[in-house]
């Protein structure tokens, strides 16, 4: 009995494999932002300095966590407050511990002592930046002497009035911070939209911007302060913000309106005037995300020049009050006693690590989102 020849195989092709997990596809185009920010991570130094950064947020972020005499969040006569919150905002404090006599003076026995069910959680830094600590405030702390070198219970020693250093360190930072990103927060409000509209519309609108820019870099911002501020009866950090915004716009503006008048006669403005798409929706949708890379170079070196002028004016006594927890401050203290080193070596330090920070991160910047750098292989 003989059997059939088996059937031949099929001639058809093979289907094709389906890539293997995990296979990267190699001929995907990077996005600008997405290529800039590996060229960034390549600087070792813009990368160090963005860190640093990243850290004074964090300390003036929690700074009444890390150091003060307020606590964090405590429950007082059945109810839970935050007296922390205090010195970013005195209105914050909440105005039961003024009516039991606290005094802003808050201490573990004082708690016991008006409400023995009480408890908080206080600073990891039992000391205060706009008051001297006292004896028996803090379990096994004595108060703070005047003029004191750093030690254990005063890390960077105290000034001539008893404050400790640290703590105005560590407050100092949410100012300085607040300095330069709401001065620069303003002046990127005007500079944006004024450049943006002279660039795009050119004319006699460009002309009348032109004009206004030309007129305000005149003006130098110092000279403009010291005036406002004897003016007035009792000047604050926010009208120097507000003057170093309104003086700093010039630079942004000269560099979007620069961006415009390059970018308005590309194939996608075309494009998009042909959808019928308006002016504003084409200033603001399609032109500024693709002009916006070289505007920020200027904003963070105007945010480094900020925090320095805002040091400078402290270091003057202009609008700062001694007691204030500024970085300018505690070196004009230090400038008056110069046998006290530490109230020059750390706020000094601390104005020279963040004015390079901010440099450094503008150099990254700058090298990482300009293609003339990146063509001459810098």
């Amino acid at each position: 009995m003989s059997t059939s020849p088996a059937a031949p195989p099929d001639s058809e092709s093979p289907a094709p494999t389906a890539p293997l997990p995990g296979r990267e596809v190699k001929d995907r185009s990077r996005g600008f932002w997405s290529e800039a920010w590996r060229r960034f991570r390549r600087r070792k130094l813009a990368m160090l300095a963005l860190g640093f950064v990243g850290f004074l947020a964090l300390v003036a972020a929690f700074a009444p966590a890390i150091v003060g005499t307020k606590p964090i969040v405590c429950k007082y006569k059945g109810n839970l407050y935050f007296p922390a919150l205090g010195y970013f905002n005195p209105r914050w404090e909440n105005s039961i511990f003024l009516k039991d006599r606290f005094r802003k003076r808050y201490t573990p026995e004082k708690f016991k002592q008006k409400d023995p069910e009480s408890w908080a959680v206080w600073p990891l830094i039992y000391q205060d930046p706009n008051r001297r600590t006292e004896e028996k405030e803090w379990p096994g702390q004595p108060a703070n002497e005047v003029g004191a070198a750093p030690n254990r219970f005063n890390w960077f020693g105290t000034n001539q009035e008893g404050l400790d250093v640290f703590a105005q360190m560590v407050h100092g930072t949410t100012i300085a911070l607040l300095v330069g990103f709401v001065s620069m927060g303003i002046a990127a409000s005007i500079g944006i939209p004024l450049g943006a509209i002279a660039g795009y519309a050119g004319g006699w609108l460009d002309m009348i911007v032109s004009r206004a820019i030309e007129v305000v870099l005149c003006v130098p911002a110092l000279v403009l302060i010291l005036a406002l501020i004897a003016v007035l009866e009792k000047p604050t950090i926010w009208h120097v913000m507000a003057v170093l915004g309104a003086t700093g716009w010039p630079s942004i503006a000269r560099l979007t309106r620069a961006e415009f008048l390059k970018l308005r006669s590309s194939e996608f403005v075309a494009a998009a005037r042909a959808l019928g798409a308006g002016p504003l929706r084409i200033m603001f949708r399609h032109i500024l995300p693709n002009a916006l890379a070289p505007v920020l170079v200027p904003i963070t070196f105007g945010i480094a020049g900020a925090i320095l002028t805002e040091s400078a004016l402290s270091f003057l006594g202009v609008g700062a009050s001694p007691t204030d927890p500024r970085w300018g401050v505690l070196l004009s203290a230090g400038r008056r006693s110069l046998e006290m080193w530490w109230l020059i070596v750390f706020p000094g330090a601390a104005i020279f690590l963040a004015v390079l920070a901010y440099n450094l991160i503008g150099e990254g910047l700058q090298e990482a989102t300009d293609p003339r750098l990146r063509e001459s292989g810098k």
